[in-house]
């Protein structure tokens, strides 16, 4: 039987997706924009498309606003190949991040570049961080490259590299390559921080130590398609029999594992593992 979250789950999700859309908001309309340092992904293609329209037609539309026209194809392609409760709280997050966007004020410009390129992306770094550890995503980027890891067991590293170059390169030729340079060195914040807040792996292995392996067994098949291997265990000091589960997942899937841990086995010991490669066969689809 289907285990469904509580109410609480629910609100969390919510609230810290409303937070994440928040400080992305912030970082582009108070440190981002006024620097003229672009964002990683469809955030930062969003920007610099503004910013052509803006300066060599009579089309103004705003970054908000392109990023929700951007993101839903991306969105409809999340719902039909990747699950509806990830792709409908990432949906949320864009929504409300286009939202903050048109409401808050973008400030006046700044001589100090560098500092607002590394505060800008460490902002919407935490703000990308916390919103992918509830099991939820910034859109973008983050629905693309989970669809991809689905359709091919290979590193989308490679997908992120190609269109940042592309938005760098771009702004670079337009708009001077101080800019390319400083936004080079947001990416880099940005991603420091994303990694310490989440992870930068793509798969995980988790170990799950407990005395409820088939009532865990059943929660997870009921979520999430993935395989488990059952391994007899047994404790040290206690001597008692137990198993030991070993499932891999994608990152994407960590909250909604360890939300099904905790409401099946509180006591369950886990132990979540990088890792770095899979042979044989992994759902992808």
């Amino acid at each position: 039987m289907k285990k469904q979250f509580s109410i609480w789950t629910h609100t969390k999700i919510f609230v810290t997706v409303l937070v994440g859309a928040f400080l992305n908001a912030v970082a582009l309309n108070y440190f981002l924009i006024p620097a003229g340092v672009y964002a990683s992904g469809i955030t930062g293609a969003a920007q610099l498309v503004s910013n052509i329209l803006s300066d060599f037609t009579l089309i103004h539309i705003s970054t908000g606003i392109l990023i929700l026209l951007f993101n839903l194809p991306v969105v409809i392609l999340g719902w039909l190949k990747v699950g509806r409760s990830f792709t409908m709280y990432s949906f949320i997050s864009v929504l409300l991040m286009s939202l903050f966007l048109e409401i808050l004020p973008v400030i006046a410009k700044t001589n100090d570049i560098l500092l607002y390129s590394v505060f800008g992306g460490v902002i919407a770094a935490v703000g990308i961080g916390i919103t992918l550890r509830v099991g939820a995503s910034t859109g973008g980027l983050d629905i693309i490259a989970m669809v991809l890891s689905r359709m091919k067991d290979k590193p989308v590293g490679i997908y992120f590299f190609i269109i940042n170059a592309i938005i760098i390169a771009t702004a670079g030729a337009i708009y001077g390559w101080d800019k390319a340079l400083y936004t080079l060195v947001s990416l880099y914040a940005s991603t420091r921080v994303i990694d310490a807040i989440h992870t930068r792996h793509q798969k995980l292995t988790a170990m799950i130590v407990t005395k409820k392996s088939e009532e865990l067994k059943d929660a997870i098949h009921a979520r999430m398609v993935r395989g488990i291997t059952v391994v007899p265990a047994k404790g040290a000091f206690s001597n008692e029999q137990k198993e030991m589960m070993m499932i891999v997942i994608t990152r994407y899937e960590l909250y909604e594992l360890e939300l099904i841990v905790k409401n099946v086995d509180p006591k369950a010991f886990t132990n979540i593992v990088q890792t770095t490669a899979v042979f044989g066969f992994f759902r992808k689809d």
